[in-house]
């Protein structure tokens, strides 16, 4: 785990630099902030793998922190709540959190649901086919709702093109051929499909690139097939 960072956001120092103790002992990386809006400007600066959050916060709340987080980012992230915040803790769980701790906690309890909330993250990843948020840089797909947003900016696409696209952004970074993608996402055997899925392919484009003459997402490979860019 050396390599893994935990952003640690309380407005308490004493806590935050207790926390960092204990996670540095564990082979992880720290990152500090004593509010949501550091904590927003850490993600940005930062490669952070798993976010340990205080509800009660001045500037920005854990709350509205971990909406904000959700909007963009679907990193780990356990809430730190006194006893007395049960309702918000109950809200933070419904808007995206992962787990809960009740201060004063045991360091031992925080260390071992830090360590599993990370295999569950490293180990599952945020491109597999369990995941419901897939992001690739600024492209974001929600496959439970079925929404794709670029940007934050929501982006209509067909049953088809959506299929497609999970298809690619589930396994960002291998390449497709026509056969193989008229066959996964059509569900019948491939004939003469080349015309079919570069329509759709570029109806794609038009919707998620900003030049889709060079796009940024989604590649062709010639003469092999197409892939989501990592």
């Amino acid at each position: 785990m050396t390599l893994h960072t935990v952003l640690i956001v309380d407005d308490d120092k004493e806590i935050r630099d207790g926390i960092e103790i204990y996670l540095k002992n564990e082979g992880l990386q720290v990152v500090q902030a004593q509010n949501g809006v550091e904590a927003i400007e850490a993600l940005s600066e930062h490669d952070i793998h798993l976010i340990l959050l205080d509800i009660m916060m001045p500037q920005m709340d854990g709350i509205t922190a971990t909406f904000k987080i959700r909007e963009q980012r679907n990193i780990p992230i356990i809430m730190l709540s006194a006893k007395s915040e049960d309702t918000d803790k109950i809200l933070g769980l419904q808007i995206g959190a992962d787990d809960y701790v009740t201060k004063p906690f045991n360091p031992l309890e925080l260390i071992a649901r830090v360590k599993s909330q990370l295999r569950r993250y490293v180990t599952f990843g945020q491109f597999e086919d369990d995941t419901d948020i897939v992001r690739v840089n600024g492209l974001v797909l929600d496959q439970q709702a079925k929404q794709v947003t670029v940007d934050g900016e929501s982006v209509r696409l067909t049953p088809i093109e959506l299929k497609i696209l999970s298809l690619l952004m589930i396994h960002a970074g291998r390449v497709f051929s026509i056969d193989e993608i008229y066959e996964k996402v059509w569900k019948e055997p491939s004939f003469n499909a080349e015309n079919t899925v570069a329509v759709h392919i570029r109806k794609i484009r038009e919707k998620i690139e900003i030049n889709p003459k060079n796009p940024r997402y989604l590649k062709v490979v010639w003469g092999i097939g197409y892939k989501i860019e990592k």
